[in-house]
C-alpha cells in the first residue's frame, strides 16, 4: 500500500524544513494548493508540532553540557504521571521528556552550561520533587547521531598514531 500524501509530506518535511510548498508539490508530483492545504491540515491537527533548526551547539560554545537524567517517581493518582510529566516539561534545562518502561520511568534530556549547573538542577529541582525516589544522570561526551543526522562528518581523525 502506497503511503497517504500527508505521509509523504511528512517524511520530505522530516528531512528538510526549508522546503517551499512548490518544492514540495514538484518532489511528490502533486499542485502546490494541495501541499498546502495538506500541511495546514497536519499543523491544525499538530500532527506537525514545530519547525526546528538541529544545531551542533558544541562548535559555537564550549559552555554547553548535555545529559539524560533517569528518573524513577511514585506518582499520585490516577493521571499522576501526567500531573508530574507537566511540572517537569516546565523547567527551562528540560529539552525533552518522555514516559518510559522498564527499570525507570521517565528519561529528561536537560542541557546547561556545564556539569555542575546539570548537577545542581537534577539535586535542586527533580530530585526534590516530592514523587521522584531516585535519579540517574548520564552526561554526553561526544555527538555522533541526532534525529537521523550524522555528527562526526568530515571529523580528522585526531588518534595519536603508535607505532612499535
Amino acid at each position: 500500500m502506497e503511503n497517504s500524501l500527508s505521509e509523504q509530506i511528512l517524511k520530505v518535511l522530516e528531512n528538510n524544513s526549508r522546503l517551499t510548498n512548490q518544492e514540495i508539490a514538484i518532489m511528490l508530483g502533486v499542485s502546490e494548493e494541495k501541499v498546502h492545504m495538506e500541511i495546514a491540515d497536519l499543523e491544525s491537527t499538530h500532527i506537525i508540532c514545530g519547525y526546528h533548526t538541529l544545531i551542533d551547539w558544541d562548535k559555537v560554545s564550549h559552555e554547553n553540557v548535555t545529559a539524560f537524567v533517569e528518573l524513577r517517581v511514585t506518582p499520585q493518582g490516577g493521571d499522576g504521571y501526567q500531573k508530574l510529566a507537566e511540572k517537569i516539561k516546565e523547567f527551562p534545562q528540560v529539552v525533552t521528556l518522555y514516559l518510559m518502561s522498564g527499570a525507570y520511568d521517565f528519561l529528561v534530556m536537560v542541557r546547561g552550561k556545564n556539569l555542575k549547573e546539570i548537577s545542581l538542577f537534577v539535586s535542586g529541582k527533580l530530585a526534590s520533587i516530592e514523587e521522584v525516589q531516585s535519579t540517574t544522570t548520564h552526561f554526553t561526551l561526544t555527538k555522533y547521531k541526532e534525529l537521523g543526522v550524522d555528527f562526526d562528518m568530515g571529523r580528522p581523525d585526531e588518534r595519536m598514531v603508535v607505532t612499535p
